[in-house]
């Protein structure tokens, strides 16, 4: 049997789940040959090996050529983009600076074929925007990221090997399938990654509600914008849509539909519900915090008070003095991390890969609206 590992699909049903499938929706995929991916500290050793590269160019003409091919890196290390898609693009026609997205896959004469609309972080489109504007003042900037792929290779494989990664580990395929494994990993859902490489259409009809491009869109932002500040985690964070709300005299119950087909319960305040402007239908994110993320090891579900309950499987353990942190990968791809004391940790005896449940309150949900 080959190496598999558990990772996120979007629910293809639309029938009412029981209890415990809705609980733990998830299949198990082949895993990526880890020989043949580039991990998110070998990516950035990439990227600086990129700029390091761009400033030791002595002359004004070389320094553009160089600024040009690191364009084309951070494009396709940030965006999955092909190397042909990147080649081909025009800045004025398929780049919005101010909205943070590109076009990528475009063709010439069949206009809406094939093409997506790609998300990138403030940060990215700020730092692109910079480069094509002084890069104009003495090139043409509809052929800006015109460039023989030949050329564009052998430079992606001379920057692998002068920080020590194999030249084949920097090839513009591989870059793709990475950023395509880091996004999945920063729980991006896989139906938001799939659009983001230009897979087939995915299905996003969900358990109980369908979510649309715009969606997928609002989703994508969320992390990479994350991503970019790296000031906090996209770890314990949910994207979903409203499925139902249900008021009562003081709180009010909210059901949410995660595009993996998970449905998370938050109980807030009537006046939370108001100021956010909460209705059926809406895209939402609901966080919690790690030390109120609760770890089970059992075989079978647990009859309990915990409003949400998920089985997932143990990544990655990280002993303190006091505290205990883990991180849980459950059905839908969502990384959920748990802190609890030593003495917690002893009693539990879970180790990495074992099989645990995840369980926290609906009142420990934090609901974050656009």
């Amino acid at each position: 049997m080959g190496k598999y590992k558990k990772t996120v699909e979007n629910y293809p049903s639309t029938l009412p789940l029981s209890t415990s499938e809705r609980r733990f929706n998830g299949r198990i995929f082949p895993a990526a040959d880890e020989d043949k991916c580039l991990d998110t500290v070998q990516l950035n050793r990439l990227e600086q090996s990129f700029r390091e590269w761009v400033e030791t160019a002595s002359r004004c003409d070389v320094r553009d050529s160089r600024r040009r091919i690191l364009m084309i890196f951070l494009i396709i290390r940030y965006t999955g983009a092909k190397l042909n898609e990147v080649l081909n693009l025009d800045p004025g026609r398929d780049l919005d600076c101010e909205k943070g997205f590109f076009i990528l896959g475009r063709r010439e004469g069949k206009s809406g074929h094939s093409q997506r609309k790609v998300q990138i972080s403030e940060k990215l489109s700020h730092e692109i925007h910079t480069l094509i504007a002084d890069l104009s003042l003495r090139n043409d900037t509809s052929k800006i990221f015109h460039a023989d792929p030949g050329f564009v290779r052998r430079k992606f494989y001379d920057r692998a090997e002068a920080c020590g990664i194999s030249k084949q580990l920097g090839a513009p395929e591989t870059l793709r399938k990475s950023r395509a494994i880091e996004l999945m990993q920063n729980s991006l859902p896989l139906p938001a990654v799939q659009m983001l490489m230009g897979h087939s259409t995915p299905n996003l009809t969900s358990s109980y509600v369908t979510f649309s491009e715009d969606d997928i869109q609002q989703v994508t932002r969320f992390v990479v914008e994350k991503e970019s500040s790296r000031k906090t985690s996209a770890r314990n964070s949910f994207f979903g849509k409203i499925r139902t709300i249900r008021q009562g005299d003081i709180q009010t119950l909210v059901e949410i539909v995660t595009i993996g087909g998970l449905i998370i319960s938050a109980v807030i305040t009537n006046d939370s519900l108001q100021r956010l402007g909460l209705k059926a239908g809406k895209m939402i994110t609901a966080e919690v915090k790690a030390p109120w993320v609760l770890l089970h090891k059992s075989n079978r579900e647990q009859g309990c008070s915990a409003d949400n309950m998920f089985k997932g499987v143990v990544e990655k353990i990280s002993h303190g003095e006091v505290s205990t942190e883990y991180v849980v990968r459950i059905a839908d791809g969502t990384e959920v991390c748990s802190i609890v004391t030593r003495e917690s940790s002893r009693r539990i005896a879970l180790a990495e890969g074992d099989e645990t449940w995840v369980l926290f309150n609906g009142y420990s949900v934090v609901l974050l609206s656009e």
